[in-house]
């Protein structure tokens, strides 16, 4: 069988290790040199919250990777509004931007101030006030820092999104795979599936009110539709050999995905209205993992029919399919950036599988994360940031690699493995 066959039913049938714990824990492994200094200040009255709103805020900005928080111990002194900042004192510490604040209770919830300066400008660029409830104040916290990286970066935050992804506990005829949904940043985690099957391939609607995903819960592999809020559920296909790697148009009306059903694995789009198909792929090589444009005008997708896996764009105005990539003899699960720009990939060279990002109009191709074994890549909406698969010594964790490939982070579970990591739309 074809190498890349081999590869996707692999991946497919890989045993997790034991899981206790679904909530996801950061560990920054690589800051960026060029991140822009910023103080979060602990917000005054903030001791009395069941969330540290600040230490949420400065934790998103550090993660973003285009800023560099201030620890707290070497502050001089803590501001809760803009009327009491001392601009030199920042300035002394090289601090750039300021964000002060204060907590308070405001009947059963709570109610936050906070306040954005300028250090160099003397300015206040933000301020507003925010109430939230108690289950929310993480929410809240996203939000703000949504607020902030966009005042200060000129791109929309995205640190209110949500990641899907799939873990398993148990060996060998014991395994429990479970899908969840989490905050960006891996807290909150809910369960949206529990199966004693593999679960793969979770995969966004375009308003994050759905997920799409593989489940072989009937002994053979076939793509759900779920929707997030009721919990119902339908199959939308179960042919004959694989159902595979669904991906949603931008419009929400249409699934692509790769079916075998007429042979060799193939790219086929579904109308999820009518569950009507059309094949967009029709050739003796494996064809999988499609994923739309942003303007959903083309489809790219892995193919072998070059010899080896390599990424391919149809354009659904000509019928025409075109070659993207040429570095290496292995480059897979392309997903585009936000703006349509650039893909994402894996990518395979003498250090392993890595995370790659390539310029569409120039072919330039560079590899973004420093692992061996990366896979699985889902962009951010806002496209600032990659979340992928990998290997943590026994365990697989998720990674996540800024585009520039500046910062990085993990996300690894309290023990076992993650694995299959979707990033969710603005979900406002």
């Amino acid at each position: 069988m074809k190498a890349l066959m081999t590869s996707w039913l692999a991946a497919m049938l890989l045993i997790f290790s034991t899981l206790a714990q679904a909530n996801l824990t950061i560990e920054i492994t690589r800051g960026s040199d060029r991140a822009t200094p910023v103080a979060v200040v602990p917000f005054a009255g903030g001791d009395a919250l069941p969330e540290d709103v600040a230490q949420v805020i400065h934790d998103n900005l550090e993660r973003s990777g285009y800023f560099d928080p201030l620890p707290h111990r070497q502050m001089l002194d803590r501001p809760s509004e803009s009327g009491e900042v001392r601009y030199g004192d920042w300035r002394a510490l090289d601090v750039r931007y300021l964000v002060v604040g204060r907590a308070s209770r405001d009947g059963n919830g709570y109610r936050l101030q906070y306040e954005l300066m300028d250090v160099s400008g003397e300015r206040r660029m933000l301020g507003e006030v925010v109430t939230s409830s108690e289950g929310e104040l993480r929410g809240a916290a996203h939000y703000i820092s949504d607020q902030i990286f966009e005042a200060v970066t000129g791109i929309r935050g995205a640190f209110s999104t949500r990641i899907a992804y799939v873990t398993a506990q148990g060996v060998g005829n014991d395994m429990q795979f479970a899908l969840y949904v989490a905050d960006a940043d891996g807290r909150n985690s809910q369960q949206v599936l529990s199966s004693r099957e593999p679960i793969l391939s979770p995969a966004w609607s375009p308003d994050g009110g759905k997920l799409a995903y593989v489940s072989f819960e009937t002994e053979r592999p076939a793509i759900y539709i779920q929707d997030l809020a009721t919990g119902q559920r339908a199959r939308a296909t179960s042919f004959e050999g694989i159902n595979g790697a669904p991906a949603w148009s931008p419009d929400g009306r249409r699934l692509a995905m790769s079916l075998s059903k007429d042979g060799q694995p193939e790219i086929y789009v579904m109308d999820i209205g009518s569950r009507d198909f059309q094949r967009i792929t029709n050739n003796s090589s494996i064809d999988t993992e499609p994923a739309w444009s942003p303007d959903g005008r083309s489809l790219l997708f892995t193919s072998d029919r070059s010899g080896g896996p390599q990424l391919y764009r149809h354009d659904f105005g000509s019928g025409q399919q075109e070659r993207l990539t040429f570095t290496g003899n292995y480059n897979a699960r392309g997903r585009f950036a936000p703006d349509g720009e650039a893909i994402f990939l894996i990518h395979r060279s003498s250090n392993g599988y890595q995370v790659a990002r390539q310029d569409l109009d120039s072919g330039r191709l560079v590899v973004l994360s420093e692992s061996r074994w990366d896979e699985s890549p889902s962009v951010s909406p806002n496209g600032t940031m990659v979340i992928f698969a990998t290997q943590q010594g026994n365990s697989g964790v998720l990674g996540a690699v800024t585009a520039d490939g500046r910062a990085s982070f993990r996300l690894p579970s309290a023990q076992g493995d993650v694995r299959e990591p979707a990033w969710s739309p603005f979900l406002n």
